[in-house]
């Protein structure tokens, strides 16, 4: 069994704890703030953040731990890190603003720039993921159910997962190419979480993401057998550099539904738009 299947438990409560404290602000009126991105932060946001800082640093004191609301440590000491937690307290903030309910928390074992163990919980839709490296991924039910997760093989219309609040032209001018498509829109990770529950085909995400938003996502996907490649075809890797923002990517099943000069065509430009 992979080392890093001890973790998933516990790794699993720490989410579901601070899914509750997100659900207790959730439940009442909050006020919304912005950060200097524009990017709008809540007390839920800071609420989950001290949730699962104490209790990653109770369950592996050794380990660093990045995450959105912590700051981000500097480059010298950050790339000396072979092993480190990588979180994302609250992803869709706007979604929770909107209060559809498809935020998500992300929890993330980042082991020598690879993903290795992430949770993604969505407290208000009591949908919950996550996968291990080497070992398998799962969705866990409310009633106790435990779904082992496997990504399908397109069909002959494949659905796109796309963003609910962060649409751009190059998304259509992929929907244009692929020609016929269902479309499923949501927020926060779970579009890549759709992709490995074989609900979805492909998520392409064209606009910016950190990468926070990702990890955790990203190896529920790979553990289920799919991928999250740039659009050169590059895994996503992390701590590579400096800068925590990803390039533009696609995550996908078990065969990448799109033509190769398409793909290059949409890499021309920058992830603007």
């Amino acid at each position: 069994m992979s080392e890093w299947m001890r973790w998933r438990e516990p790794v699993r409560a720490i989410a579901r704890a601070a899914g509750d404290a997100i659900m207790q602000v959730y439940a009442g009126e909050f006020a919304i703030e912005h950060k200097a991105d524009d990017s709008p932060v809540t007390e839920a946001d800071l609420a989950a953040h001290r949730t699962i800082v104490a209790g990653l640093a109770a369950l592996t004191p050794d380990i660093p731990v990045l995450t959105e609301e912590g700051g981000l440590p500097d480059w010298a000491v950050r790339r000396q890190w072979s092993r480190y937690w990588l979180v994302d307290p609250l992803d869709g903030t706007r979604e929770f603003v909107k209060r559809n309910g498809e935020f998500s928390v992300n929890i993330a074992l980042i082991d020598q720039h690879e993903p290795v163990l992430g949770v993604v919980y969505a407290p208000a839709l009591a949908v919950e993921y996550a996968g291990v490296r080497g070992v398998g991924s799962w969705r866990f039910h409310p009633d106790g159910r435990v779904e082992a997760l496997v990504v399908r093989t397109p069909p002959s219309i494949p659905t796109l997962a796309l963003s609910r609040s962060h649409g751009s032209k190059k998304e259509q001018a992929l929907i244009e190419a692929l020609g016929s498509v269902e479309i499923i829109r949501c927020g926060s990770a779970l579009k890549t979480c759709l992709v490995a529950a074989g609900e979805a085909d492909l998520y392409p995400r064209f606009g910016p993401t950190s990468e926070w938003d990702t990890a955790a996502s990203q190896c529920v996907l790979e553990s289920a057998g799919g991928c999250l490649q740039d659009l050169t075809g590059q895994r996503l890797g992390y701590n590579h550099k400096e800068s925590i923002l990803n390039p533009c990517f696609v995550a996908f099943g078990a065969a990448l539904p799109l033509p190769r000069a398409v793909m290059a065509d949409l890499s021309a430009a920058s992830c603007a738009g």
